[in-house]
């Protein structure tokens, strides 16, 4: 259990049955009344960010959560297999859990993998990778002065828009975070 005063930015908090991290908190003290914590806090089952007010000195129950680097090793069905670097455990986790991130973990690609009481809750990719064009239009002859775009389809089969120039072979940078092209490698 930890109390309001020990409210970190990050910190995992279960609340009304739900495991929340803090976004955002602010000790208020107003004029007449009993001091409370405003708090916006992201449910880490959902995603869905919500905002709630504590009462200060209150106490909630503390969530441990671990991120490790982990080693993606192959699929199966549903099932994505990852291993700890560190300590060769294997760990298979649910396509529902995994995601759109899927798409940016290539084989043998690394990956933040958080648990939150020994569940796996999410897997982040990092922010930039390294991918291979395994299909593209290819691009005529003078139109790459024109700035234009053309999807491509990324060895994960994740599809990016791409500028002209860039042909199927190429390994291409990109930007996890927004789905962006940033450049050839």
């Amino acid at each position: 259990m930890i109390s309001t005063n020990q409210f970190k930015n990050g910190t995992a908090i279960r609340t009304d049955g739900k495991r929340f991290t803090i976004l955002y908190f602010q000790h208020v003290k107003p004029g007449k009344g009993g001091a409370f914590v405003r708090t916006r806090l992201r449910n880490l089952d959902t995603g869905a960010v919500v905002e709630k007010t504590f009462r200060a000195g209150e106490k909630v129950e503390n969530v441990t959560t671990v991120s490790r680097p982990m080693t993606y090793l192959y699929r199966d069905g549903d099932l994505f297999y990852f291993m700890d670097s560190e300590t060769y455990e294997q760990v298979a986790i649910p396509e529902e859990v995994v995601g759109g991130s899927a798409g940016y973990i290539p084989a043998n690609g690394m990956a933040s993998v958080l648990s939150a009481d020994g569940e796996v809750i999410s897997v982040e990719p990092p922010p930039h990778v390294e991918l291979e064009v395994t299909q593209t239009d290819p691009g005529l002859k003078g139109d790459t002065a024109t700035g234009g775009s053309k999807p491509a389809t990324l060895e994960t089969g994740l599809v990016v828009q791409v500028p002209l120039f860039v042909e199927e072979g190429t390994r291409v940078r990109v930007d996890t975070r927004n789905n962006e092209y940033l450049t050839r490698v």
